[in-house]
């Protein structure tokens, strides 16, 4: 036996007003996450802690590297 359940979508005055913010919201996620340090925070988590060991590092001193010129 098959169901069919149909809903109907309304829009609220205060999603619509909140539409301009979460886009803005949205756009500087993607700017913050496109940014080259991102990429490298990326990098190293992908990285296990035995690796940075054989290149004779820790995740603190790496995470201090790529953020060394920013704090």
């Amino acid at each position: 036996m098959a169901y069919i359940i149909e809903t109907k979508h309304t829009v609220s005055l205060s999603s619509l007003a909140a539409r301009p913010f979460v886009a803005f919201w949205n756009l500087m996620i993607l700017i913050a996450e496109a940014h080259p340090r991102m990429e490298a925070v990326n990098a190293l988590n992908a990285q296990t802690d035995e690796q940075l060991a054989a290149r004779g590092t820790t995740r603190s001193d790496e995470v201090r590297r790529i953020f060394a010129n920013h704090f």
